[in-house]
Parts: C-alpha cells; sequence; structure tokens
C-alpha cells in the first residue's frame, strides 16, 4: 500500500519544519536545507515491495538533502539509494563525483557514507532503497559507480530504466501478493545494470561473477519471456557460456533453467489475470510464451491452485465475496 505526503497537506504556519521531520522520517536522518521564503511545494509517494522501498517525489521548491558524517554516527542503515531522473535535471554528490542526471538516467549512492542530492528546478524522480546484501556485489566495487549516471542507451540499464519509471509510477496498483517478487525483479535488473557499468568484473571474487552474471541471465530471461524459443541453449548461448555452467548457477537458487522461464511466465500470467479485463486466457498466455492452452491451465493450476479462469473470477468478486474459498477447499 502506498502512502502520500503533500506540503499541502501541512499546516502554513509550519510547512517547512513538518516536511523537514517527514522527510527525515520516511528517508532517513538528512540535513534539508530549504531556503526559509520559498513557496513549499511538493509529494512523496512511498511503498515497500518485499525488502525493496520505493518512493515517488516530485517537488518544485530548489532545496538539497545533505547525508553528513554526524547524522551517520546517529543512524545508519545499510541501503544503496537509486534515483532515476523521471523529470528534471536532480543533482547527485558522493565519493568525490558530482553528476547532474538527465531524464532517463538514474545512478546510485551509499546511504552508510556522506552525499548530497540538490533540485534547482522543479523535479520527479523515483527513489529505490535497496540493502546493501540484495545486490550481491562488494561494497568497495560499487564504490567505484557512485554518483555516475547509468544511462538506458544499452545493455541491461536499457531495460532496468524504463522498469524503474513504470514501477514508480504505477505505485497504487501493486497487490500485497505480487509486492515482493516485484521487488525481486526490481533488485536483479539493478544490480545487472550495476554489474555491467563497472569496469573490472573480472576482478570481483568468482562468487560475486557469477552472482552477477546470475542477475544478467535473470535481466535476459524477464527480457525475452514471450519468445516461444526460449530455452537454456538459447541463454547459454547468449552469455557466451555452456549450458552446463547455466544449470550450476541456477543450482544456486534451488531450481532449474526451464523451471525459472517457466515461474516467470506464470507469474506474468497472474498478473494480467488479476488484473480482470476480457482477453481471452489463451492470449494472454500465448503472449508470455504459453501457447498450448491444455498444459497452461495445468501449469497454472498446479502453481496457485485454480484454474486461470477460476483465479480471474475470484479477483472480479466484490469485497466479502469468498467463492473462491469454498472452491479451493
Amino acid at each position: 500500500m502506498a502512502v502520500l505526503i503533500r506540503t499541502s497537506d501541512l499546516p502554513a504556519g509550519h510547512r517547512h519544519d513538518a516536511w523537514r521531520s517527514l522527510v527525515c522520517d520516511t528517508l532517513g536522518p538528512l540535513d534539508l536545507r530549504i531556503d526559509p521564503d520559498a513557496p513549499l511545494r511538493g509529494e512523496m509517494r512511498m511503498a515497500q515491495l518485499g525488502r525493496v522501498g520505493v518512493g515517488r517525489v516530485r517537488t518544485s521548491t530548489p532545496h538539497s538533502m545533505h547525508r553528513t558524517p554526524g547524522l551517520i554516527h546517529r543512524g545508519n542503515p545499510e541501503l544503496y539509494r537509486v534515483v532515476l531522473a523521471i523529470s528534471g535535471s536532480p543533482r547527485l554528490a558522493q565519493d568525490g563525483r558530482q553528476t547532474r542526471l538527465a531524464p532517463g538516467e538514474f545512478a546510485i549512492y551509499d546511504f552508510t557514507r556522506p552525499y548530497e542530492v540538490a533540485y534547482d528546478a522543479a523535479v520527479q524522480l523515483a527513489v529505490f532503497s535497496l540493502p546493501h546484501d540484495l545486490l550481491a556485489l562488494p561494497i568497495g566495487s560499487v564504490a567505484a559507480l557512485t554518483a555516475v549516471p547509468i544511462t538506458a542507451e544499452s545493455g541491461t540499464a536499457a531495460l532496468a530504466a524504463p522498469l524503474l519509471r513504470r514501477v514508480a509510477l504505477d505505485l497504487e496498483t501493486y497487490r500485497p501478493g505480487s509486492a515482493a517478487k516485484l521487488g525481486t525483479v526490481v533488485m536483479d535488473l539493478v544490480g545487472a545494470a550495476v554489474a555491467e557499468r563497472l569496469e573490472s568484473v573480472e576482478s570481483l571474487p568468482e562468487d560475486s561473477r557469477q552472482r552477477t552474471l546470475l542477475l544478467r541471465v535473470h535481466a535476459f530471461i524477464e527480457e525475452r519471456l514471450g519468445d516461444i524459443d526460449l530455452d537454456p541453449a538459447t541463454v547459454a548461448a547468449a552469455h557466451h557460456i555452456s549450458v552446463r555452467y547455466l544449470h550450476r548457477l541456477f543450482e544456486t537458487e534451488n531450481t532449474t533453467v526451464a523451471a525459472w522461464i517457466r515461474e516467470r511466465r506464470l507469474e506474468r500470467c497472474r498478473a494480467e489475470l488479476a488484473a480482470g479485463g476480457s482477453q481471452p486466457v489463451s492470449v494472454i498466455a500465448a503472449r508470455w510464451g504459453l501457447p498450448d492452452s491444455a498444459h497452461f491451465s495445468r501449469l497454472f493450476r498446479r502453481a496457485y491452485g485454480v484454474p486461470p479462469a477460476e483465479y480471474r473470477r475470484a479477483h472480479s468478486l466484490p469485497p466479502g465475496d469468498h467463492r473462491l474459498v469454498g472452491a479451493v477447499l
């Protein structure tokens, strides 16, 4: 569930102080610097996707946010933040680097070290908070990429940037059951995009290199779920590895390549069915690489307990109607 905070809802006489307190309560201890005479206009919409925090920030008031050493000593959650410019050009500084993001670009910064984010004109941003352990990359390696713009021109970033934008804009629409899975997709794509921008991935420890490769494989599969010919051989060839080595990578996930592809396809179908609509189930299944209707129905029932058509009807029932529960039991 998304939480909306707006400056227009705050008392005019204490708006600056109230906004400063809300920002710190939501984003962590920060030094928020705003001209006291400037009219304050902005809003934040925040939600949680499993362990991944996500927010949409919009403001037309020039100001800056500083994470200072003193504030770090007071409270220091081990988080990376990823900021995507939806509109406007925010400025980000950390580790002796400074960049101004163009719309569609994103960058990573570390909440455990000093940084500055500033806006001198109207902006709309998507901000994601990822615990350090989710990226599975050495902190020293990520430090080489803080405050460095990642463009959406090619590679995994071309897939990640539009997804990050869409996730932030659609915060109000996600069901609790799918939020954590969506958070995993966000984390995997961000991790893969960051890994691609690192200058010396080869110098990473073996386990980190394997995790980085697995993130890229996840992103590759996610982008091609609708391709009926997607299989382990295709995935392995695209990443210049053997099918045997690909299977070894997925052993760390306690699954197989084929099972992962199947689960991701089923989840895409489930999400579309949960949203309602009138498209035939067979059309939805075929769109996500499952053209055999009977086979899809068996897979879906095995995964979710009910046939796909019944699943969609249940999600279209009025609140309080529990006919699906009786059908399952």
